[in-house]
């Protein structure tokens, strides 16, 4: 049924007939349509997880995000369908992960150690810490270090759904989506939201040049981390231990910036 009624009408014409009339059959055949997609993502973010966490249960939460987003997308904004539901599917994977409290305790609390130590230097230094300097103000060497963030690499994935909340709980920015700024909204609210935005993108670039690589890569790009190891010709774990210390980087800037801000 989806096929033929993506073979009458265009899609613009479908969003636009589907925002008028909410109509369940098409709600029903654009889930169909792109039910792919959330396979596509739920496969992106199983890599790297525990055995723990099954693929299925990944899809299963995923469907949620794709139901979100088919509900909430406007045509009339020129974001194509596909980009705005990845955000969507992907952000309701980690909000039901982070729910069921998945990560165990011990690779949350070194998480957090590494996350509070690049905070305290960063804020004390004034400028990006190199990974010898992390290590030295946590008293291990830089060895040491580089396999604490192998331990904890697939859990930092988590970062960039983190909500930044801005006024009450109904009003949130997630540093991973594209921040809209909905016409009902006040003005005071907008400006805030840009504010926001624009905190965020600049401590994106100040990360060290390759971290910053696999973010843009990753979450703007959409590759695999396999497929960045071949872009940047280095393994695929490397390319998990770069993406884990950009996302504890950038989490840890971001909560030096929110004290400041807030």
């Amino acid at each position: 049924m989806a096929a033929s009624i993506f073979e009458q009408k265009t899609e613009e014409e479908l969003w636009i007939e589907f925002k008028k009339t909410h109509s369940p059959a098409l709600r029903d055949a654009f889930i169909r349509q792109y039910m792919p997609l959330v396979k596509y993502v739920a496969g992106k973010v199983s890599v790297g997880m525990p055995g723990s966490v099954e693929f299925d249960d990944l899809v299963g939460f995923g469907q949620f995000g794709l139901l979100d987003a088919i509900n909430k997308f406007d045509p009339e904004k020129n974001v194509k369908f596909k980009t705005y539901a990845v955000t969507r599917i992907r952000g309701a994977i980690f909000d039901e992960l982070r729910s069921i409290d998945w990560v165990p305790r011990s690779v949350r609390q070194k998480s957090r150690e590494i996350e509070d130590a690049i905070s305290r230097l960063e804020s004390k230094l004034g400028r990006t810490a190199s990974d010898a300097e992390i290590a030295g103000s946590m008293g291990i060497s830089e060895e040491d270090y580089n396999q604490t963030v192998l331990k904890v690499s697939g859990t930092s994935i988590l970062s960039l759904n983190d909500i930044w909340y801005s006024g009450d709980d109904s009003d949130h920015v997630s540093i991973g989506d594209c921040i809209e700024s909905p016409s009902s909204l006040n003005p005071d609210v907008i400006v805030e939201r840009e504010e926001v935005r624009r905190v965020i993108i600049e401590a994106i670039n100040d990360l060290p040049e390759k971290e910053k690589m696999v973010l843009v890569l990753y979450y703007y790009e959409d590759l695999t981390f396999k497929e960045i190891g071949q872009v940047l010709n280095v393994s695929e774990s490397r390319i998990s231990q770069l993406h884990t210390k950009a996302n504890l980087r950038l989490r840890a800037k971001l909560t030096n910036i929110r004290k400041g801000i807030l």
